[in-house]
C-alpha cells in the first residue's frame, strides 16, 4: 500500500512539474522574472525608461467608432495619430487627445492589420492573412484608397491563416520596415528596398531575420511594433503579455511598461492592445479593442 502511495506521490510530483515547466514557458515566466530581477539588481541608464511612464488618459473611448481599432502610428507632418479597422476597412485619423477626425474607405485591402507612416504623405498598410504590404499616399483631399492602385509587396513567409503580419515599425534614417509576425512563431522581420523611394535605382528587396534578438522576447505574442528615432530602440507591444517591451540597438531588453491594473497609474489592465505610437516628445499612445484611447508620458524631471 505505502509502494502505491508512492508511487502516485511521485506520479502526482512528477505532473505538477510538467504542467508548470510547460506554463512556464508558455508564458515566458522565467525569462520574464529574470529580466525583472535584473533590472532591479543592476538599472540601466541607457534605454527609455518604459518603467517611469505613467498613464495621462486611460480607457477613453473613441467616440463615432464602434469596429474594433488595430494598430497605430504617429504622422510628424500632421501632428496627428492614424489606425485601421478591420471589420469596415477603414483608415481613420485620430488627434492626439483622441478625436476622429477623418475617415478614409479602404478597398481590396482584404484584412488591414497595420499602419506605419513611412514619409510625408506617406503610409504603409498590412494585409495579415495575405501578408501583403501596401503603400499608400494620402492627400488632405483623397476620398477612399484602393489597394489596387497602391504599391505592393507580398512576402509570404510562413503563412498561418490569421496569425500573419500584425505590427508595423518604420527607421526612416536605416530605410528599414519592422514587420511583426504575431506568434506560431513570433518574428521580426526588417524589410529592406520596400517602399521603393529612388526610381533610377533597380527594385531590390532584402528580408532579414534577427532569431538571436527574436529568441529573447519573453512575451506571448506581438500587436505592435513602434521604433524610436531618438535612441535607436524598438518597442514591441504584447497584448497577451500585458506589456510593452524596449529592445536596444543589439535587440536586448532594457525596459518594460506594464498594461496590468496597478502599473503605470492604471486602474484597470488594458484589455486588448492592438497599436502603439511614439510622438517626438517621447510622448505614448495606445489602442485597445474595441475602441478605446490611451496616453502614457514620463513626469517632469
Amino acid at each position: 500500500m505505502r509502494r502505491h502511495l508512492r508511487s502516485f506521490l511521485f506520479l502526482l510530483a512528477f505532473s505538477v512539474l510538467a504542467v508548470l515547466g510547460a506554463a512556464g514557458h508558455e508564458f515566458r515566466l522565467f525569462e520574464r522574472g529574470w529580466f525583472n530581477l535584473k533590472s532591479w539588481w543592476q538599472p540601466t541608464e541607457q534605454g527609455i525608461g518604459l518603467d517611469r511612464y505613467q498613464v495621462v488618459i486611460e480607457a477613453q473611448p473613441i467616440e463615432g467608432l464602434d469596429d474594433d481599432v488595430s494598430a497605430l502610428t504617429y504622422d510628424p507632418d500632421r501632428k496627428t495619430l492614424f489606425t485601421v479597422t478591420n471589420a469596415r476597412s477603414e483608415l481613420i485619423e485620430l488627434s492626439l487627445d483622441g478625436r476622429i477626425l477623418r475617415r478614409v474607405p479602404l478597398t481590396g485591402f482584404g484584412d488591414p492589420e497595420a499602419v506605419e507612416y513611412v514619409g510625408p504623405n506617406s503610409y504603409v498598410i498590412t494585409d495579415e492573412r495575405q501578408q501583403r504590404l501596401i503603400r499608400v499616399r494620402l492627400d488632405d483631399d483623397t476620398p477612399f484608397l484602393d489597394a489596387n492602385d497602391a504599391e505592393q509587396l507580398t512576402l509570404g513567409i510562413g503563412l498561418n491563416g490569421n496569425k500573419g503580419f500584425e505590427g508595423l515599425a518604420y527607421d526612416s534614417a536605416g530605410k528599414r520596415l519592422f514587420v511583426a509576425k504575431e506568434r506560431d512563431p513570433m518574428l521580426i522581420y526588417e524589410v529592406h528596398g520596400f517602399p521603393h523611394d529612388n526610381p533610377e535605382q533597380p527594385y531590390a528587396v532584402h528580408v532579414v531575420q534577427d532569431r538571436k534578438r527574436d529568441s529573447r522576447l519573453f512575451v506571448r505574442d506581438l500587436s505592435s511594433l513602434q521604433f524610436d528615432e531618438r535612441s535607436g530602440h524598438l518597442l514591441a507591444l504584447s497584448d497577451e503579455s500585458r506589456l510593452v517591451l524596449e529592445l536596444d540597438v543589439k535587440g536586448r531588453p532594457l525596459s518594460t511598461l506594464s498594461l496590468r491594473k496597478g502599473y503605470q497609474g492604471l486602474k484597470k489592465t488594458v484589455p486588448q492592445a492592438e497599436g502603439i505610437a511614439m510622438d517626438d516628445a517621447g510622448t505614448i499612445y495606445l489602442v485597445s479593442e474595441p475602441n478605446l484611447f490611451y496616453v502614457f508620458r514620463q513626469p517632469a524631471e
